[in-house]
């Protein structure tokens, strides 16, 4: 593969987007990765084209990459002859993705739930909001699949 090619405005869109990422909580080389992955022509980029479109070092694309990979952020393929790994957004599966969220969100309902069991009587206002807390979990996963069905109904009626 050819070295990667990046407009001016491709580079500050991966900028715009890494900045983003980094105030929601990502590290620098995971947001400008992530955002590469978004930006970049080719939907599919090897470690090398990545570390060098970004001009990062070998150990920090390394752990950007496995911390992405972790988050279930980017996900990688590999092609039948080539031993190189391919990495991807998770955009083409970001369904799949909205499930295995709100699956881990049971899980923490129901640690939370635990939590909120342990809890001493004289912490009563704490108490409350992690009530909240678990109340709105509860609310988004019963909304989150009829939004996401009314929302694929729509599509296919073409609205």
């Amino acid at each position: 593969m050819s070295e990667i090619q990046l407009s001016e405005e491709q580079k500050q869109l991966i900028e715009e987007l890494g900045v983003l990422r980094e105030q929601e909580g990502m590290q620098p080389a995971a947001s400008r990765i992530s955002s590469l992955l978004l930006v970049s022509d080719r939907t599919e980029l090897t470690f090398d084209e990545i570390r060098e479109a970004l001009n990062l070092s070998k150990s920090a694309t390394s752990n950007a990459i496995n911390a992405l990979l972790s988050a279930s952020n980017i996900e990688y393929i590999t092609k039948p002859g080539d031993r190189k790994r391919y990495f991807r957004t998770m955009v083409a599966s970001w369904e799949t993705e909205v499930k295995r969220r709100m699956e881990s969100g049971l899980k923490g309902k129901a640690l939370l739930i635990k939590v909120l069991e342990q809890r001493p009587p004289e912490t009563a206002e704490f108490n409350n909001k992690l009530r909240e807390v678990i109340e709105f979990i509860d609310y988004m996963q019963k909304e989150l699949p009829l939004l996401m069905q009314r929302w694929n109904e729509n599509r296919n009626r073409g609205e």
